[in-house]
């Protein structure tokens, strides 16, 4: 009996042991996929071209994440932006989603990520397109503000873009639409809790001057953030640019207003700060352009919006130089003044004024008025000299949203096919289609400014 049990049992183990080596091994256990969007938010345009784009980052335990795919599994409105419209690329662990636009309007997009085990996982982006554009090859977006005011180039491509709603700088790549790469606000080195309404800068060395507007608010109203010019000091440039607050000064209006006023009220500045006084009238009072004098490092143009020199149709654009702009800015000096200077831009006014370090200036030249997105709007070529005249070197478009606002760098305007870029204000423009100017939508991802270039012609006119 027991030699017939250790056969069994001999026989017994022998069979578990031939069990072992055929028996599969245990099968593989795949978690839940993850999803995640660098943004939840995306505005897009009709016929863009180079549109903001997404990362997707997706995993999957025990999965290679290589075997992961993404798409869009739906869409709330498809004559937007369909399923078919969204477009996926890399095969890592970060995939990059990009989305064509048919129409402007917002859909919800569902994207999912598809992982082994018959497992998925999805996220909801919120898309939003803008109608298409004149020119969209020469087009870009610059998101999370859309009153763009003034530009200044830091090198590398990249340029810092003032918002006139708010006090925040915001650093941009100049080839992409994208959100700012950093940004900065010196709110509370300036001493305020409203916008200065910063509408003008320049740049000298590593100083950056800035301007607000120094006017009334748009109901006549004395505030007193407005009346406010200050610097910041540029370290490194593109995508390693910084800024630091340098110092502020909050007494050019009153200089201003005195200076007028010593010598005959010739602009009217007392009557167009007086309480009650819009600031964009032709009589008003409204600074959008500074730059500094050929040479100078001193003196500075102070260029006007409004009032017009005199103030009726057809009237000339105002300048007015402040000799001592840097000691303005250094110590608080008082500023000192120059003789104004009148310059005949076809009845149009000052918006912006740059120049380049040839002292070739272009000042982008447009309506005093406030609903002046379909006024005309030009580019004039100067040599920065009283006396001189301007010279036209391009009418603007003016049938897509925004106004022509800011000049981010003037090129050498003596080389054939001269291109330079701007900057549009489209705070007060539907972008969408949905009666909601962009300055008030909630979002702001889907709050943005247009870049544009143009080419000037070759033979001033």
């Amino acid at each position: 009996m027991k030699k017939q049990l250790g056969i069994a049992s001999t026989a017994g183990i022998a069979a578990l042991i031939v069990a072992a080596t055929v028996m599969p091994a245990h099968a593989v256990t795949y978690g839940t996929p993850t999803i995640s969007l660098s943004a939840g938010y995306l505005s897009g345009s009709v016929n863009g071209v180079g549109d903001q784009t997404v990362d997707v980052t997706v995993g999957q335990s025990g999965a290679d994440v290589s075997a992961l795919t993404v798409s869009a599994s739906a869409s709330s409105k498809t004559s937007v932006a369909g399923t078919g419209d969204v477009t996926v690329t890399g095969t890592g662990a970060v995939r990059r989603l990009a989305v064509t636009a048919h129409s402007r309007g917002y859909t919800n997009l569902t994207i999912k990520v598809a992982g082994l085990g018959g497992k998925t996982a999805t996220k909801t982006l919120s898309y939003a397109a803008s109608a298409a554009v004149q020119n969209p090859a020469d087009a870009r977006y610059f998101s999370g503000a859309s009153d763009s005011s003034a530009a200044v180039d830091v090198g590398g491509g990249y340029t810092v873009v003032a918002d006139d709603e708010n006090n925040v700088l915001r650093l941009y790549d100049r080839s992409r639409s994208d959100a700012p790469v950093r940004t900065w606000d010196f709110s509370s080195q300036l001493g305020v809790t409203k916008e200065v309404d910063i509408e003008g800068a320049t740049r000298v060395g590593n100083t950056i001057y800035w301007t607000g507007s120094l006017g009334n608010n748009k109901d006549g109203e004395y505030k007193a953030p407005r009346n406010t010019v200050f610097t910041t000091t540029v370290s490194g440039s593109g995508t390693a640019t910084q800024l630091a607050y340098g110092r502020s000064y909050k007494h050019l209006r009153e200089d201003l207003v005195a200076w007028d006023q010593a010598h005959g009220d010739r602009y009217g500045f007392a009557a167009g700060t007086a309480t009650g006084q819009a600031p964009k009238q032709i009589d008003g009072f409204n600074v959008e352009g500074l730059e500094f004098a050929p040479g100078s490092t001193t003196t500075a143009y102070v260029g006007f919006r409004a009032p017009l020199a005199p103030a009726v149709p057809g009237g000339k654009a105002l300048l007015v130089p402040v000799t001592n702009f840097d000691r303005v800015l250094s110590n608080g000096a008082p500023a000192a003044f120059g003789s104004a200077i009148e310059l005949d831009l076809g009845g149009l006014s000052v918006r912006d004024i740059r120049k380049n370090a040839q002292d070739q200036y272009l000042i982008l030249a447009g309506s005093w008025a406030a609903d002046d997105n379909s006024d005309p709007y030009a580019l004039y070529q100067w040599d920065g000299i009283a006396g001189h005249a301007p010279v036209k070197r391009a009418d603007l478009p003016t049938t897509d949203p925004g106004g022509w606002e800011a000049i981010v760098e003037v090129p050498d305007l003596s080389a054939p096919g001269a291109r330079v870029q701007l900057i549009t204000d489209s705070g007060s423009a539907d972008l969408y289609g949905d009666g909601i100017e962009a300055k008030d939508l909630t979002h702001p991802e889907f709050k943005k400014a247009r870049a544009a270039w143009f080419t000037l012609d070759r033979h001033a006119s």
